[in-house]
């Protein structure tokens, strides 16, 4: 769901060339086309420097649920190595799909959260000036499962429109991180790839609600 939807929005962007490391998508998209596609594994760092020359900006939403351990690697671990090789190779921009803090939810998938915050203190270390962090809550829209399309958005919209307004809630204790809202993945794509085109775009963390602001301003 999010890869279709960043990669429809940097062909779109003033970007000269979008580059994509995960092979060739299996999709029918008409973005398909107009992409430079590399392959490469996140667990073998090698694999990915060639494929980051000239490069300068990139964007991660790799993540992935499963034992602790699986989400560490997914979550942390692969996300660190696309930090440091994009370090090694002179990236100035990195842009990485976070995830906001659920409270009692981080305990409970406590690899996906230690990976997430793992991979955050790394680019923070090594692109202090040039690392974008975006956390967004629940990300909903059309997610295609096999032949099945998912509607999140049924549940996710109506809860974005009453939540996106009712902050001071987040502050309740225990209950009050579940009450972040929730976020279209065009709104996190669109702010994504500004992060990563917008020399101007501010570095560190953007939080949901920054997300929701910066996803309402028009594209240069």
């Amino acid at each position: 769901m999010m890869k279709r939807i960043l990669m429809s929005r940097l062909l779109h962007s003033q970007t000269s060339t979008a580059r994509l490391l995960s092979g060739r998508s299996s999709l029918k998209d008409s973005w398909a086309e107009s992409v430079v596609w590399h392959q490469g594994d996140l667990l073998s760092p090698d694999s990915l420097k060639d494929s980051l020359i000239g490069v300068n900006s990139v964007i991660s939403c790799v993540g992935g649920f499963g034992s602790n351990s699986y989400m560490y690697k997914i979550n942390g671990t692969a996300n660190i190595n696309a930090v440091k090789a994009a370090k090694e190779q002179g990236v100035k921009r990195f842009v990485f799909v976070s995830a906001a803090d659920f409270g009692l939810v981080n305990y409970l998938l406590r690899g996906y959260y230690e990976g997430k915050r793992a991979t955050e203190e790394e680019l923070m270390t090594e692109l202090p000036h040039g690392g974008v962090i975006l956390r967004p809550g629940f990300i909903h829209g059309t997610r295609q499962v096999g032949s099945i399309k998912l509607p999140l958005s049924v549940i996710g919209a109506p809860l974005e429109m009453i939540l996106k307004h009712a902050k001071v809630l987040t502050a309740i204790p225990l209950v009050g991180p579940l009450l972040i809202p929730p976020v279209h993945v065009t709104s996190v794509a669109k702010v994504a790839v500004s992060a990563a085109t917008d020399p101007t775009f501010p570095h560190g963390i953007i939080d949901v609600y920054s997300i929701l602001q910066h996803s309402q301003q028009k594209s240069a």
